[in-house]
């Protein structure tokens, strides 16, 4: 489909010129600080109207996954940058749009109509947001539309935020956004929750003080923790031999690692559970009386001293099968409490068949006596973390197919620029029959392995989350590789110790 009839409404869209000539590193490096200030300076101000937004347990994996700090000015984060590439993705893989990205003018129509989706995308985001601030009666009476209006202020300068970094700064944007917004989290969580509970333990006289005190900062020994075992895995790696079939004597090796699939599927999967859950956490508690709705997910009301009362969802399948959803926190009461409650603790799952007693709201009263039976917290577990071990699995192998990494494409992209496998004839077919015995196998243990350390580190309250902390560890090694092949790391030996 020819884009050319959108050209009068994308010259409207303003954009950042390139520079005139190639930046330095440094220059790159002060861009990408001054971008970063831009960008936290948005993140620590709240939008006029909404209150305790960024406290609910619901928005934190959203914040760490979309660089979003829920009711402040970046409240949509880079969802629109995310959601308009994947749509343009799937347009122009599937043949409904066919841009030639190697003509400077399509390539340029094309990136201005992304940018033009990106910014529909805000406005839609930004009402949907403040929607689920009203719901929530996280939302000052009468603000509605001048919280929709800041929303969509903030999500455009993140828009063009993004784009400057790609122009001026060392990467993209998305990346630093997300790595700066969990890296925040750890800093602030150790500061405000890690660093007052470990003086309080100090505080308090006997011999168990200083242990109590080292426990305090368990979530963040945890976040280490995932890190070095993730920058472990993203060295693991098969080499695979190749060879340059037209020069003899030039070959290389072909490196599959352990994390092929990098990070994606267990943001696909996360992301998946976080989008039932939140649905259904704005419908179920409206059919509170429905054996169906209380079997699925089991609501108590919570009280907020700036909100009002909220729904918290504590028992139910969407509880047993959700490994984000626990009543307890190690930040808030301790190691020693929480696994004791994770061991002994239960939940109620209602049976829908069961005999509801007329007038009793059973998904906020619901008890042994009303048909309801008492799950173990630590088949709780065991259920959500095999869910999410299968839905990374799932996500893991559909992430390869879509982004051309299979064997396949792999073979046929070896094939172009003239690499083959030492031994064997010059035959794609060859190639990907050799690479069907690594890629898929490799896939799989990968995406179970970025499962399980997910799991892991949520279930283990480590700061930035399970999640939060894999994405950053891939970011900040996929920057490392691309300054180190650049060789730009070599006149700058502290920041090559500090990536490394």
């Amino acid at each position: 489909m020819p884009l050319e009839f959108l050209d009068p409404i994308l010259k409207l869209i303003p954009g950042i010129r390139k520079p005139a000539m190639p930046l330095t590193f440094k220059e790159k490096l002060k861009w990408t600080a001054i971008i970063m200030v831009a960008y936290f300076a948005l993140f620590s101000t709240p939008a006029f109207g909404v209150q305790n937004a960024s406290a609910q347990q619901v928005f934190q994996l959203i914040n760490v996954i979309f660089a979003a700090k829920i009711g402040t000015l970046i409240t949509v984060g880079i969802t629109p940058i995310v959601l308009s590439s994947i749509v343009l993705q799937l347009l122009q893989g599937s043949g409904v749009i066919n841009a030639d990205l190697n003509d400077p003018q399509q390539k340029g129509r094309f990136q201005s109509i992304q940018k033009l989706i990106a910014i529909i995308v805000a406005i839609v985001e930004s009402f949907f947001f403040s929607y689920t601030f009203l719901n929530s009666n996280l939302l000052v009476p009468g603000f509605f539309g001048l919280v929709v209006l800041q929303l969509i202020i903030g999500a455009v300068i993140i828009i063009f935020l993004d784009e400057m970094m790609v122009k001026y700064g060392l990467t993209s944007g998305i990346n630093l956004f997300i790595a700066g917004g969990v890296a925040y989290s750890i800093i602030a969580g150790t500061a405000t929750i890690l660093l007052p509970n470990a003086m309080q333990q100090l505080a308090t006289p006997g011999a168990t003080a200083l242990p109590l005190a080292i426990e305090a900062f368990g979530p963040l020994f945890v976040a280490i923790i995932v890190m070095l075992v993730s920058i472990y895995a993203y060295d693991m790696k098969i080499e695979l031999p190749m060879v340059f079939s037209q020069f003899r004597g030039v070959g290389g090796r072909l490196p599959i690692s352990l994390l092929y699939a990098s990070v994606m599927p267990v943001i696909f999967a996360t992301s998946l559970e976080i989008a039932i859950t939140s649905l259904m956490g704005g419908v179920l508690p409206h059919f509170a009386t429905s054996n169906l709705a209380g079997f699925l997910g089991y609501y108590v009301n919570q009280p907020s001293a700036t909100s009002g009362n909220t729904s918290a969802l504590t028992g139910g399948l969407l509880y047993l099968l959700s490994i984000n959803s626990f009543t307890q926190s190690p930040l808030i009461s301790g190691y020693g409490a929480y696994f004791s409650y994770l061991a002994t603790g239960t939940s109620p799952l209602l049976i829908p068949w069961g005999h509801s007693p007329s007038g009793v709201n059973l998904a906020f009263s619901c008890t042994l006596a009303n048909s309801c039976i008492a799950i173990p917290e630590w088949v709780h577990v065991l259920l959500s973390t095999l869910l999410l071990v299968v839905l990374c699995v799932i996500f893991g192998k559909f992430y390869i197919e879509m982004t051309g990494q299979n064997p396949k494409n792999v073979a046929e992209q070896l094939q172009t620029i003239g690499w083959q496998i030492p031994g064997f004839r010059r035959d794609p077919r060859i190639i990907e029959q050799i690479l069907e015995k690594y890629i898929p196998t490799i896939t799989v243990i990968g995406s179970i392995f970025v499962g399980l350390l997910a799991a892991f580190a949520n279930l283990t309250g480590a700061l930035g989350s399970g999640m939060g902390v894999l994405l950053t560890v891939g970011i900040m090694y996929a920057l490392y590789q691309q300054l180190e092949n650049d060789n730009t790391l070599a006149g700058y030996p502290a920041l090559d110790k500090m990536l490394s």
